[in-house]
């Protein structure tokens, strides 16, 4: 299909038979703070609070009527779920929603509250539409696609024509959330089409950009394991068309972190009063990350569906993203007055947190971490320690120090050998641990074990084993069978300094 035939679809697509346009809000402190403008695309205030309710619905209303007569189908556990239902009960025909058993309640209640069907299967996205399949197989259901359709990207595109309007003649670039890349693509193909001046930016989590691998490498590219955190953009390979045009419209793509990400969550907060979804505030995230003073910048909000245990984890990050926080490892002589000294040397600064725990008769470690007000207070802290004599360690970038060592500074083991340490992400659902713990339980002594969930699908764990050398490869083996995700941790210096053997 041709770029002026999307242009077309865009352009006259029916969208607003359900979906509202949104409105272009400044955040005014944020613009201030940056010295430039950061125009808000406020699609969380879909009646889905997501942008999905355009693709879904122009999709469905362009189907025959014979095609809709079969009902449709999707398999989704999140926006793309809602805005299907929703176009379905606007329409009048039947919906059918395929989900993970293990999609939490306020997601379900969502979508039966527009008079869908759900039905639960499987524990992954592969098991989810395998389902699927047989369900078109059985009956006949009409398939409606999350991003990979060009009504699809036409109607996601309605959100760049609405930019455009809204935002007057000093627009510099639009930022865009990818998963698939369907918003991206109808976005892109809209703006270079009429302003080419414009510059267009995809974003994706750095832990989850299956787009940028692709378009650097050529071709569609499949990620083993996104992450889940911004699980609105979690998708392991592009589609064949967004990938194309995305390819080709993109200026860039620019990636975040999550710390940068719950940042945005919090910027968007204190300019909206609205709490967004961690995929909804990537393309804030990334509009700061490469701001430049007095230009415009538009950041298309595009989701609030939020589970709210998911607050916590986002709050903590929210100083790290900010830069406003620094994490050091210090180790300080064993003798009396050291403590006082150390922290006479720090002198007025705020101190976040500090864990300290004797570790033998020459020296301790100390977990410290401090208010900043920019990442170049970091390089003064380490310069700070160092001239005083003092060995540091700067920890503020170590996910394994952040997500678990902090909770666990308590000292070192004696007489653990062969001690291994693996960081794992379990799915939170019903026997996830006796999953794991049948399979390694009795082989293998676990020595340390630290569970910790941040309200995403996923639960972090980090795990301490006995195992000899011998029996490496068959206990990678067994690893594998569990098919969660690992790393080794058994070399990262927060846990040597903190936990590891003596």
């Amino acid at each position: 299909m041709s770029e002026i035939n999307y242009l077309q679809k865009i352009l006259t697509s029916t969208v607003y038979d359900v979906a509202v346009e949104t409105p272009l809000e400044e955040a005014k402190q944020l613009s201030k703070k940056f010295g430039c403008r950061f125009l808000l695309k406020r699609e969380d205030l879909q009646p889905v609070h997501s942008f999905k309710i355009r693709g879904a619905y122009n999709k469905m209303s362009q189907l025959s009527p014979e095609e809709l007569a079969k009902g449709v189908i999707c398999a989704s556990a999140g926006n793309h779920a809602q805005g299907v239902a929703l176009s379905a009960q606007k329409l009048g025909v039947k919906a059918t929603i395929v989900m993970p058993v293990t999609t939490p309640e306020i997601k379900t209640s969502a979508v039966k509250s527009y008079g869908a069907e759900i039905v639960l299967h499987g524990d992954s996205y592969s098991d989810t539409y395998e389902e699927l399949h047989r369900q078109i197989d059985e009956h006949g259901y009409t398939y409606i696609a999350p991003f990979d359709d060009p009504d699809v990207i036409a109607g996601q595109g309605t959100v760049g024509k609405e930019i455009l309007n809204q935002a007057g003649r000093k627009l510099n670039a639009v930022f865009v959330p990818i998963g698939g890349g369907g918003l991206a693509a109808g976005v892109a193909v809209y703006v270079k089409s009429v302003n080419p001046a414009i510059k267009v930016f995809g974003v994706e989590p750095d832990d989850s950009d299956c787009m940028d691998r692709s378009i650097k490498a050529g071709e569609r590219l499949t990620l083993a394991n996104p992450s889940l955190f911004a699980d609105g953009v979690c998708v392991k390979e592009p589609g064949v068309e967004t990938f194309r045009l995305c390819q080709k419209y993109l200026d860039g793509i620019v990636r975040v972190s999550t710390s940068e990400t719950c940042a945005a969550i919090k910027d968007v907060f204190e300019a909206t009063r609205a709490i967004c979804e961690p995929a909804g505030a990537l393309a804030l995230a990334a509009a700061k990350k490469v701001a430049k003073e007095g230009e415009t910048y538009a950041a298309i909000i595009s989701g609030a569906n939020m589970n709210f245990d998911r607050i916590r984890f986002v709050s903590e990050e929210t100083e790290i993203g900010e830069a406003r926080e620094a994490i050091f490892e210090v180790r300080i002589p064993e003798k009396p007055g050291a403590f006082k000294g150390f922290i006479e040397m720090i002198g007025k600064r705020s101190i976040t947190e500090f864990n300290y725990r004797y570790s033998d008769s020459d020296h301790a470690h100390i977990f410290v971490g401090m208010s900043v007000k920019n990442p170049s207070e970091r390089v003064e802290l380490k310069k700070l320690f160092d001239d005083a004599g003092y060995r540091a360690t700067d920890l503020t970038e170590d996910s394994i120090a952040k997500e678990h060592i902090r909770h666990m500074v308590g000292g070192h083991t004696h007489g653990v050998e062969d001690e291994l340490v693996m960081s794992f992400e379990f799915p939170e659902k019903p026997g996830a641990l006796m999953n794991f713990l049948t399979v390694i339980a009795g082989r293998w002594n676990i020595s340390l074990f630290h569970y910790r969930n941040h309200g995403a699908d996923h639960g972090r764990v980090l795990c301490g084993f006995q195992v000899k050398k011998e029996d490496r490869g068959e206990f990678t083996a067994a690893l594998d069978r569990i098919g969660y995700q690992y790393s080794d941790e058994t070399l990262n210096p927060a846990y040597r300094y903190f936990l590891g053997n003596r």
